[in-house]
Parts: structure tokens; C-alpha cells; sequence
């Protein structure tokens, strides 16, 4: 019962979300349509990127970057304006909730460490505005975005083409509200910068990747999610250390006619042709028809060593 009370304190907004669930079963009873309200590629797409996101500030991505941008600026303006656009063009890709937790952390630190936090409010107010604002440009900015991306099935042209101009807007405006804090010197030493785990870093931008290509309609959303996780989840069972795993997965590369790209003077080509069955063929076929491109065609051979199911399958 402790574990239990304990969970109940830690996830406030988990429970109310349950309890409210439950209530909307008495004014909506269960039935077969319920299956069909959950958006699972949104919900999918939000686990990956945050999970990736997370990824990357343990490898420690984001602190290196607000170091190289921070430790040379010599004005509490300049200053205010590099922690501002952290958040605004951050939040494009990382999501402004992401963006905040971690730039306005950093922002108290830098301001304290320079002697400024009488300028801390006026920043933190800039970041907060700043993170949403910019967020609106992607559709993985937000969770908003990514639901109205994917539930009007939107081109991501079509998307950029509708929040663009307001997202200008938005960065001018921005910029200008930096014009509240004193144009001051400023004498500010971050110290040595910090470190990166250089292959945890290329592991989580190489998922960051196809995060991306699931957002662009490439790449199916449980495609990326049953690789990745079923990868984990074997070394796990194998005792493979997760760390040599991610490690692996991060430095593989599609060969041997696995879904390997290969580009010609005049062409890409998609070979998968070691190896195939139905669910393969099915997977195979709905990457493809996600891929947008005015000129595609697709050649097909045999599925092999089907036995009695082999007419049937084809």
C-alpha cells in the first residue's frame, strides 16, 4: 500500500486524467468505437520524441550548446536575446515544454553566476512566451500540432505554408521584447565547457532521425517503434549491456539488400529483396506508398518458402 500511495503522490496529473476517464464511461458507455479514439501514431510520435529528447540532454547535447552560445556574449541584452532564441528555435523540434525545462534551468544559473538576477522575471517571461511561439512552426513543436498534422493529413509543405508567416511574426516580435533589458556590459565566465557522450549523441539524433522521417510519412510509426524497442529489449534478455546496444544500433547501416538505399545517377532505390514474407511485404509496401514523390514504382518478386500458404499470401 505504501508503493502504492506513493505512486498516487508522484503522478497527480496521471490520476486525474484516470478519474476523469472513468467518469466520461458513465456519460459515453463503452463500446467497439472505443478502440477508435486514440490517435496511437500521435501518441507514439510524443513517446519517441520525448524519449529521444531525453536521450539527448543525458548525453548532455543541450548544456554544450548553451555553453558555446552563451560564454561570449558581452551584454545583459545579448544575453537575454541567446536564451531567449534557445527556447524559440529549440522548441521547433524538441517541443516548447522540453525547451523550457531545460533553457529556463539554465537561465537562472547564467544570471546568477553574472550578478543579473534582477533581470531574471523579465527573461523567463521572454523564454516562456518565446517557447510557444516558436513551437507553432513544426508539427512536432507541440502536441496540438502533431494532432492537427495527423488528423487533417497535412503535407508538411502544407503545414510550414500555414504557420510560417505568423511564426516570422512571432520572431520579430520576440527579438524586440529583448529590447527591455538594459544594453549593459557583461563579464561572465561559464567555466570549462561540459562534456558530450559522443556515441549516446549520435545514437539519439540517429532516432531524432527517424522520429522525423515517421512526422514526414516515410517511415511507419510502429515500424520505427517494434526495431528499436525489440533491439533493446533482446540485448536486455541476452545480457548485452543497454549502453553496447545503443551503441550498435547507432552504427548500423542497411545492407545486403535489407532495406538498403542505393542511389544511382538517375535514381534511389529501396532494396529489400534478401528475404520476404507477408507482413514483411505489407510493411514494405506501406513505407513505400508513404514516401511522396511524383515519379515511384515498385518490382516485385516471389515470396519464398511459404509452404501450403504460399498461393494464398500472393
Amino acid at each position: 500500500m505504501a508503493h502504492i500511495r506513493s505512486f498516487l503522490k508522484r503522478e497527480p496529473v496521471l490520476m486525474a486524467a484516470v478519474l476523469a476517464a472513468l467518469v466520461s464511461c458513465f456519460l459515453v458507455p463503452p463500446d467497439a468505437a472505443y478502440l477508435h479514439y486514440p490517435d496511437f501514431r500521435t501518441l507514439a510520435l510524443l513517446y519517441c520524441l520525448m524519449t529521444v529528447v531525453a536521450g539527448l540532454r543525458s548525453a548532455g547535447f543541450f548544456s554544450a550548446l548553451s555553453h558555446i552560445l552563451c560564454e561570449k556574449v558581452e551584454s545583459v541584452r545579448l544575453l537575454g536575446l541567446t536564451l531567449v532564441l534557445l527556447c524559440f528555435f529549440s522548441s521547433m523540434l524538441v517541443t516548447n515544454d522540453v525547451a523550457l525545462l531545460t533553457f529556463v534551468p539554465f537561465a537562472v544559473v547564467v544570471l546568477g553566476m553574472a550578478n543579473r538576477k534582477k533581470d531574471l522575471i523579465l527573461v523567463v517571461v521572454l523564454q516562456t512566451v518565446a517557447a510557444n511561439l516558436g513551437s507553432m512552426l513544426t508539427p512536432v513543436g507541440n502536441p496540438q500540432n502533431l494532432y492537427l498534422y495527423s488528423y487533417y493529413d497535412l503535407g508538411f509543405g502544407d503545414f510550414l505554408r500555414i504557420t510560417g508567416p505568423v511564426w516570422l511574426l512571432s520572431l520579430v516580435l520576440c527579438a524586440l521584447g529583448c529590447l527591455l533589458l538594459p544594453h549593459e556590459k557583461l563579464s561572465l565566465f561559464l567555466g570549462e565547457k561540459p562534456e558530450t557522450d559522443k556515441k549516446r549523441l549520435l545514437f539519439y539524433a540517429a532516432l531524432f532521425v527517424v522520429c522525423l522521417l515517421v512526422v514526414l510519412r516515410v517511415l511507419h510509426w510502429a515500424v520505427m517503434l517494434l526495431i528499436v524497442l525489440a533491439a533493446l529489449a533482446v540485448g536486455e534478455y541476452f545480457g548485452v549491456d543497454r549502453r553496447d546496444a545503443i551503441d550498435a544500433i547507432a552504427e548500423f547501416v542497411p545492407t545486403n539488400n535489407r532495406s538498403q538505399m542505393v542511389r544511382t545517377e538517375r535514381n534511389t532505390l529501396i532494396v529489400d529483396a534478401y528475404n520476404a514474407n507477408l507482413t514483411s511485404m505489407l510493411a514494405a509496401l506501406g513505407n513505400f506508398r508513404r514516401i511522396r514523390h511524383p515519379h515511384k514504382m515498385v518490382i516485385l518478386g516471389d515470396m519464398k518458402e511459404l509452404g501450403d500458404a504460399s498461393e494464398e499470401a500472393h
